[in-house]
Formats: structure tokens, sequence, C-alpha cells
């Protein structure tokens, strides 16, 4: 079975298949998508993560196709209706619906009205009619007269029984399937009754839309399948012309202009119907939902995978603000490793208007704790309390130097009250209340946001497209592996990272994470990958699978702060004493990297692409593959929306990206949307294909609608 999985799925994705056979056959060992796509590209022909991804997606539904197939064989074998041509055609289909197609007509159903007249004894006499020969049908259906039964019942019952075997044969379904493809419209209706209503306001859109179905973009689809979900839209598919379905299907089974043909055209009229058409429409809303999910899902991965992936400031002093008025801001200081130092409230705005004294604590806490850079939250007051900070910073004692190199930044707070009163920050901070652990997770954004971004449900984090209307399974299990596909790319230090960001470490898990994280703090830092083999319960397999993503700066052995994998250490001390030197001097020494013939070391096991890659890690030991942290200013003349006036340019900062545009923070609390039409003087597919998440653009104020609280930018016009 895996042989022939291997060669439909190289079919499929257009893939090698011996590449794809020993693909499934790593992954069936247990190795995650991150080691593979690394550690194994001798043996995948260097297929990278999203294919190797892909590879294990197919094997799955191709999995769940074979277990159905069990099912149906089952049920067919018992009735003893299986002959040698139905099993062939079981075997040979992988097509989810072309199986159930072949299975309908097997399939346990509900007591309908066919299976009455069957029960009945009228099915001899739908195959009277079927065949056509009869000139007189009543005189047919005389035959079938019984107690409580005349013979217009006989002839309803006949035509019911045809009306199911319609619905149920593959030809009459691939033929709407057909017209449901080329033609099918979705329209959408607003529910009379709740037209008028605010919570209608935001599908006004969409109170009297039509248009082709394939032509229908995935977010037009979940905004209208939102709509009727909260019951202020109705919608409905169904191919452009009834009348002509109808013709159609009615010329496979209608022979001529008799009185027997007239009963079967009026039985394949009632199939489609009564049958047929809800159950097409109901599979092509499934399967066009189904497709819309898939883009939402992928939109929502890749915008989380740039999230994730933002700029570092890296190990510094750092104070994080949450800011608000009434309440206060809420301060924390961190040390370079993001530990809480100090915590407490300042009230620099209305209606307490403490501003001297929170100034003075403000520049003591700098002093104080010598900080490097402060991070404030987006949210509420964000603007305001930005200005009052750079204020403090500016009043300093310029003999006290202490406020010359403090950076300040403009955080995302999205998920950060999520963390706050989830079991991560309880555990974390058991002692303080949510809105310290809130301020600590502004500040750990900007030093790391991977590593503190982890420890939010991707959901909560606000970059998605329609994610709670989506599956929610295929979501979870799509993100899951967006997040071990950040984590595993960028390394992580195995003496400073918490357990919910070691879980996401190839090979580990949330077990083996805590008992990292207990080992380390029952016998200090570790010194060497090996010392990973003494953890509990991490054996020889998930020491394989995480070694090459774990990172020991200062280590003894200089390769063990590297990506080359620990079962390659030996090809690269082999080098050095070939070179004459150490490994610590061929990772320094550019003029003896240059002397190393890498095909040399080829080996059975060791090829060039990894030989390759250990080049290029050993130039670059350990290096960040994310981008540097630029720091950012707004337009000062506006701080709400009733600042905004059309042609007004100004800077902003991506904080989402849609299949229909991107939405841009202008710093008036109210993200703006540069529609796709209007990000560029050319046409262009995607806009990821123009920008990406927390990119700094200018765009243009082109409209401001105050009443549903929208603001339309464009890019194109700056």
């Amino acid at each position: 079975m895996e042989n022939n999985f291997a060669h439909l799925i190289a079919q499929a994705l257009n893939l090698n298949e011996e590449a794809v056979r020993n693909t499934l056959a790593l992954l069936a060992e247990g190795c995650t998508i991150p080691f593979i796509s690394r550690y194994r590209k001798e043996r995948t022909g260097s297929l990278d993560e999203v294919q190797i991804a892909a590879i294990n997606d197919e094997n799955t539904r191709l999995s769940d196709i074979a277990k159905r197939k069990d099912t149906v064989v089952k049920t067919i074998t018992e009735q003893e209706k299986m002959t040698k041509e139905l099993q062939q055609r079981i075997d040979n289909c992988w097509d989810a619906t072309e199986l159930e197609d072949i299975y309908l007509p097997y399939k346990p159903r509900r007591r309908t009205r066919a299976q009455v007249a069957r029960e009945q004894g009228l099915e001899p006499l739908a195959q009277i009619l079927l065949q056509q020969r009869e000139r007189h049908p009543e005189q047919a259906a005389q035959r079938f007269v019984q107690d409580g039964l005349s013979v217009s019942d006989c002839l309803r019952g006949a035509q019911d029984i045809i009306a199911e075997n319609v619905s149920e044969d593959e030809r009459s379904r691939q033929q709407l399937r057909g017209a449901y493809r080329r033609t099918a419209m979705i329209t959408s209706k607003v529910v009379k009754a709740k037209a008028d209503s605010d919570e209608a306001a935001k599908y006004r859109d969409y109170f009297d839309w039509k248009e082709p179905m394939k032509r229908c973009s995935s977010h037009r689809l979940l905004a209208m399948r939102r709509g009727e979900a909260e019951g202020i839209l109705r919608l409905s598919i169904d191919p452009i012309d009834d009348d002509e379905c109808i013709e159609r299907l009615q010329h496979h089974y209608v022979y001529g202009h008799t009185p027997c043909g007239e009963l079967v055209a009026e039985a394949v009229e009632d199939s489609y119907k009564r049958l047929l058409k809800p159950s097409i429409e109901t599979e092509f809303a499934n399967l066009s939902k189904e497709k819309a999910d898939e883009e939402a899902i992928r939109v929502f991965a890749e915008n989380l995978r740039q999230l994730l992936l933002g700029a570092p400031l890296g190990q510094k002093r750092v104070i994080g603000i949450d800011p608000g008025f009434r309440t206060g801001c809420k301060v924390v200081c961190l040390d370079a490793q993001g530990n809480l130092l100090h915590h407490e409230a300042i009230f620099p705005h209305p209606p307490v208007n403490r501003l001297m004294q929170a100034t003075v604590h403000v520049q003591q806490m700098i002093s104080d704790y010598q900080i490097e850079a402060i991070a404030i939250g987006n949210g509420t007051a964000s603007r305001e309390t930005k200005s009052f900070v750079e204020d403090a910073i500016k009043s300093l004692p310029s003999h006290s130097g202490e406020g010359s190199g403090v950076r300040l930044f403009v955080v995302s707070e999205d998920g950060a009250s999520v963390y706050s009163a989830s079991k991560v920050a309880r555990d974390e901070f058991p002692d303080e209340d949510v809105t310290v652990r809130g301020a600590v997770s502004i500040g750990r954004r900007l030093m790391d946001p991977l590593a503190e971004l982890v420890k939010i449900d991707p959901k909560s984090i606000g970059v998605g497209q329609y994610q709670h209307d989506v599956d929610q399974t295929k979501l979870k299990h799509q993100l899951d592996q967006t997040v071990e596909s950040c984590v595993n790319l960028v390394g992580v230090n195995l003496n400073t990272a918490s357990s919910h960001l070691l879980q996401y470490v190839s090979g580990l898990g949330p077990t083996l994470a805590k008992n990292i994280v207990d080992y380390r703090k029952e016998n200090g830092a570790f010194t060497s990958r090996a010392q990973l083999k003494k953890v509990p319960r991490l054996g020889p397999s998930a020491f394989q699978q995480c070694a090459g993503f774990l990172r020991i700066p200062n280590a003894t052995n200089p390769l063990d702060n590297s990506a080359v994998h620990p079962e390659s250490y030996g090809v690269v001390e082999q080098m050095a004493k070939d070179q004459g030197c150490s490994v610590k001097d061929l990772m320094t020494q550019k003029e003896l990297r240059a002397r190393v013939d890498i095909k040399r070391y080829v080996t059975a096991d060791i090829g060039l692409p990894t030989l390759t890659d250990i080049m290029k890690e050993l130039e670059k030991p350990g290096r960040d593959p994310r981008e540097q942290l630029e720091e950012f200013e707004f337009d000062s003349r506006v701080q709400s929306i009733d600042d905004l006036e059309e042609g007004m340019v100004l800077p902003g900062i991506v904080t989402n990206i849609t299949n229909f545009g991107a939405f841009v923070d202008i710093g008036v609390h109210q993200d703006g949307l540069v529609h796709i039409s209007q990000m560029a003087n050319r046409r262009i597919a995607h806009p990821t294909d123009v920008v990406k998440l927390h990119q700094h653009v200018t765009v243009k104020v082109i409209e401001v609608d105050h009443r549903r609280n929208r603001i339309a930018l464009s890019m194109k016009q700056v």
C-alpha cells in the first residue's frame, strides 16, 4: 500500500517517486518535517518543508480514503452485492467524492419514499416504466394494486423509486456537478427583519449580491457564510438554468413522447428538485467552503510565519509599558534574559494627571536598571504614552547620559491579554496580576517575538482572515506546523528557552521540554549537546531529531552553537585535522575553509547537499535568519480617525494581510485598508507580492467612513 501511495503522491504533486517513497519512510520512522528537510537532503532529493508537508498531508488523505474503502467493501459484501467489477472499481478509486458515488446505492439509508415503495413490491413497475415499452402504464400498474394502494398510488411509488435511482446514479451526479462547476451562481440576500440593525451594517455589501461561484473569492465567501451564521444573510447556490439541467437529465432517461416516457420525465424532474439538486448544492457548498478555508488558512499561516520571524531586538535591558488612561500605565523592568526585576503603575494621563511623578519614576527606572530600550503597547493611550516617555528621556539630566542610548519602540499587544490570563503566564508569574504579566509580554516581544508569541494561541494574535469561521482542526494543524517550522528555522538557546518554546523544537514536545527545563534547574546550564542524553526520557531518537536545532553559546565545542548536527561532527573534525587546525580555527578563518574540497568528504551517508550546508554554517555559525529591528514614528498630526482628511499622506505599519489587501496602522486606533487594487500601479496576484507583515509603508488616505469606522488607503497614489 505504501508503494502505491508513493506513486499516487508523486503523480499528484509532480515529484520524484523515489524521493516521495524515502520521505514517507522517514515520516513513518517518526522523523519531523524540519529534521527531514534540514538533515536528510540526500534521501529526499533536497525537498523543502513545504513539499514534505504536502507529502505528509496527501499521505494522510489517502490513508483516510483507504479506511473508508474498508467500510464500503464490508457493507456491500454483507449485503451480498459485491461483484468482481465493483471490487476493482473500489480498489482503483482514490477520489473521495467518486468513492461515495459508487457507495451511494448500497449505503444504509433512512426510510425514504422510494424505500416504502420497494417494500410495497413496486420495483418491477418502476423497471417497466423505465423501459417505456408499455402503451398503457395504468394497465401495467393494475397488476400491482393491493389493499390501500390504487393505480395512481402504484405509479407514484414507482416514480419515487425512479427518482431515487436517478439521484444515486453516478452519471446524473457528475452531469449536475459539471453544470455547477460551469455555471453556478452564489446569491446573498439580507433577512429583511435584520436589514436596519447595527450588526447588519458590516454586511451591507452583501444585502443583494450575486456572482459566479467560480469567481467568488475566499474572503467574500467566508464573509457571506458568517453573515448567514449570524442570521443576517440568506445564501443560495444554483446553476444558471434549472430547466436546462432537467432537460439534460431527462435526455438520458426518456426515449420519446410516450405515456411511460412522460411519467419517467416527471420522476426525473422530481429527482432533480427534491433529491439531486439539494444534494449537489450541499456538496458544492461544502467543497467551496473547504477551498475557502484552505486559502484563509494559507494566508493566516503565512502571516503568522512573518510575525513569528519578526525582527528581534536581542538580549537588552528593557522597560515594557502597557499604556492606559484611567487605570494608568503598567510598567515593568526586565533584565537582558527577560526576567522581571521591578513593576509599578504610573499615571501620566487624564483623569489622574500625575505627570511629574510619572516622569521622575520613569527616569529613575532607566537609571536604576540601566535600561537600553522601551517597548510600548499599541493599544489605548499608546500615542500619548510614547510622547510622554520621549519627553521623560529628553529631560534626563544631561550629565547622567542615561537617556542618550535608550531606544523607543511601539509593539503590537494583540493577544497579550490572552497570554496574561493563561496557565503559561500563571506558571511564570504566580504572584503577579494580569496587568503585570501583560506588560512583561510586551517587553519580551520586543526582545524576541518568536520566544514570546509561541506562548499564545495563534488565533488570538490578530493576523488571520476569518480564522474563527474555518475548519478548526485543519487550522490548528497548519498553525502548529508553521510555529514548529519557525522555531526550528531560527534555532533555540538551550540554556534560556522556556519549556513552551522548547516544546516546538523538532522531536521534543511538552513532556521532554519540561524535563529539559527541570534538568537545567537542578544541574545548571548545559555545556554540551551530549548532556541532553542525560535528560530523563530523552532517548536516542529524540536526541537525533532535536540536537541540531538547539544552540549552546560559549559551549566547549563551538559546533554546539551551530546548526551542524552532532552526527556530522566527525566530518568537520576530519576537515580541521586535514587542514592542521582546530574546529574553532576552521570556523573563524575564511582562508582555511576556502582550502577545503568538500567532494573529498562525500560518503554513503553524507552527500554534497549536507556538506554544502555544513560549510555555510561554519561561515556563520548559529546565524539568525531574521532581519534587523527598525524604529518607527507615526505622523504627529493625527491622533484619532477624526483627524484624518482625504489626501493625507502618512507613514504606517502593516498589521495584517488578507487576500483582498493589507491593513495598516497609521496611529489612530483603527487600522486602514489598502485594497489590493490600491497597492501598486500594476496588476498583482496577491498582497504579499508587495508587502509583508510589520513592513513600514507610506499611504494616502482616500476615504474615511465614520459610520462604519473604516479607513480606505492607497499605496499607488503616494
